[in-house]
């Protein structure tokens, strides 16, 4: 039944997707018990809400625009319970925005592929995962997307290696001047420091234990499957399918490094995660073993709501 509904890109998912996402933010909400509700409150929830399902249709803009995933929508479906697992995800202003600013420059980064109008591209690009970096500083990490691209297209000229770093100097000298005016100092505006924390005992609960072992485990057995099937693809496409793995590896690297670990940190893995699977969920020829291998996704945030 879930493979019915989600194997086409229909309306009905986007709304089915609308509505588990909400659901994250109001079980999270609950679970947090704010004793006041304020309209404040009230008004910062839909923002988070508002980024957090942009980063959803910018997810399935990314995937449909550049053909990573076959014309379907599990990939949003996988997100959205993602979230609705790991309840902390919806939560943090700072790592929703990163997270967001993170795949506008992917969605960039992937459309270099084109070399249509490429220094506008690498700019953008840097540019967005700068701003990134100034919400949660470790999302700078994704700056190497665009070097990983420049090597794989084999571009070798000195200007086009440049420009991102321009992309991310312009976000810098911005943020500084808006600082010398609003705090009146240099750095006031840079909230975001390179704090590096090794400390794994908050993951030491049964929510994380079971979530994080799930979505590891599933994660790093369809991309063993993933690399094996980006040999079979067109070879202007092979950078793209790349380009994602590692940003899978990446988002590995910024969860290691995370100062706080509070699970907000996995936000970061979702997107890439959500695409490897649903490769892998392709390639599944029997129905009834894709329906089970969905369930355990779907059946993933009640197990984690009753711990």
């Amino acid at each position: 039944m879930i493979t019915s509904i989600f194997s086409k890109s229909k309306p009905i998912n986007f709304i089915l997707v609308f509505f588990i996402t909400a659901l994250a933010f109001l079980i999270a909400n609950i679970k947090v018990g704010a004793t006041l509700v304020t309209l404040t409150l009230v008004i910062k929830q839909f923002g988070l809400f508002f980024v957090c399902y942009s980063t959803i249709l910018l997810l399935n803009f990314i995937v449909s625009k550049n053909g990573l995933t076959r014309n379907n929508n599990y990939e949003i479906l996988l997100y959205s319970l993602f979230l609705l697992s790991l309840l902390e995800t919806t939560q943090h202003t700072n790592i929703l925005c990163a997270n967001f600013f993170v795949l506008l420059g992917l969605r960039r980064i992937l459309s270099i592929r084109s070399q249509i109008s490429l220094s506008k591209k690498l700019f953008d690009a840097a540019f967005w995962i700068a701003i990134a970096a100034l919400f949660y500083f470790w999302a700078i990490l994704f700056f190497l997307l665009i070097i990983i691209a420049l090597l794989l297209y084999t571009d070798n000229k000195l200007n086009h290696w440049i420009i991102p770093f321009i992309g991310v100097l312009t976000v810098f000298v911005f943020t500084v001047c808006f600082s010398i005016i609003y705090f009146g100092d240099y750095f006031g505006a840079f909230k975001s420091l390179p704090q590096i924390n090794y400390d794994y005992t908050s993951y030491n609960t049964p929510v994380f234990i079971v979530v994080v072992s799930v979505l590891l485990l599933f994660g790093l057995w369809s991309s063993l499957f993933y690399i094996k099937q980006m040999k079979q693809k067109k070879k202007a496409h092979r950078p793209s399918f790349t380009l994602i793995l590692v940003a899978f590896l990446i988002a590995l690297a910024a969860i290691v490094l995370a100062p706080i670990k509070n699970g907000s940190e996995f936000l970061f893995l979702f997107a890439p995660l959500a695409i490897i699977i649903t490769n892998y969920i392709e390639i599944i020829k029997k129905k009834w073993l894709r329906e089970v291998f969905l369930f355990l996704f779907v059946l993933l945030p009640l197990v984690a709501l009753m711990l």
